[in-house]
């Protein structure tokens, strides 16, 4: 794995800039830290990879800003051992973040493409999620539900159902809604129908879409 202290000093480089944008959780940092993600990119590109922005990966997708990456990884609050549920894979990065934290990572992703590249990529750099799955993300994946907490990782006009139905009592959904502009919203499930439902400001995301590709 071509890793290297140049590589890290830029990490922590962009550490220092999420942490400056108002990250404190020093468990996302670290992981954010650690996260080699110059390999998620195309080689050309290495010089972007440290810099906090989105940049375009294949299939017409992106690889997230790290600061939104840390952010939608903060609310989560996870804790060693969660079982997480990840919609929308794309180049595995933070599925990779979440890895870094101990959890439990089932991800899904509906394109082809990118689920055979990632299904092969992350254990060649020692990421091992639970589970790499090739889906429609708006289904979730019911047979391993409950989830302590779920992730979607591209913008949607509303919150598919079986998401908030998969959630375990006291879990949280981080979720992008809306259409060209999303706005970040928190679920915390209080009880099989009742939600408290927080909002954190605007985003933006590619869509998520449904059926596989």
């Amino acid at each position: 794995m071509n890793d290297s202290f140049k590589h890290k000093g830029l990490r922590n480089r962009l550490v220092e800039t999420i942490k400056s944008k108002g990250i404190n959780d020093e468990k996302v940092l670290y992981a954010i830290g650690n996260v080699p993600r110059h390999l998620f990119m195309d080689s050309g590109f290495i010089d972007h990879a440290y810099q906090d922005k989105a940049f375009p990966i294949s299939a017409n997708q992106t690889i997230s800003q790290p600061f939104t990456v840390a952010f939608q990884t903060e609310l989560l609050k996870l804790k060693k051992g969660d079982k997480v549920l990840e919609v929308g894979t794309g180049s595995g990065y933070q599925a990779a973040v979440l890895c870094e934290l101990g959890v439990n990572v089932y991800t899904i992703e509906r394109q082809g493409e990118l689920y055979k590249k990632v299904v092969n990529f992350l254990p060649s750099i020692n990421y091992y999620p639970k589970k790499i799955i090739y889906g429609d993300g708006y289904r979730g994946l019911e047979e391993e539900s409950p989830f302590d907490s779920i992730i979607v990782t591209a913008g949607a006009p509303f919150v598919p159902e079986p998401l908030l139905n998969q959630l375990k009592i006291g879990g949280r959904l981080v979720i992008p809604l809306g259409e060209n502009i999303q706005i970040m919203t928190l679920y915390v499930k209080i009880s099989d129908d009742n939600f408290d439902i927080k909002e954190y400001g605007e985003f933006q995301f590619v869509p998520l879409l449904k059926e596989k590709e």
